[in-house]
């Protein structure tokens, strides 16, 4: 995939992923909280400046409770 087309699925990933914590009325910080990850992560991830490990995903899903499919909803 070159950096281009990557960039962009980062950032769509981080747009969903931002509508879904908005969706759910929580803050970065109560995200941050419940998921047990660092607030400067998740605003990097919506940001798309930053390519989240799986386990990060995978508990960020579980956070918002989620599939963790529903997170790679929207990349193309």
């Amino acid at each position: 995939m070159d950096n281009t087309k990557e960039h962009s699925s980062l950032e769509d990933f981080g747009k969903h992923l931002q509508q879904l914590r908005t969706d759910r009325s929580l803050s970065l910080r109560e995200l941050a909280t419940i998921a047990d990850v660092e607030y400067a992560l998740i605003h990097r991830v919506e940001k798309g400046n930053v390519n989240p490990k799986l386990t990060t995903i995978l508990t960020l899903a579980k956070a918002l409770d989620v599939h963790p499919k529903e997170l790679f909803k929207y990349i193309t």
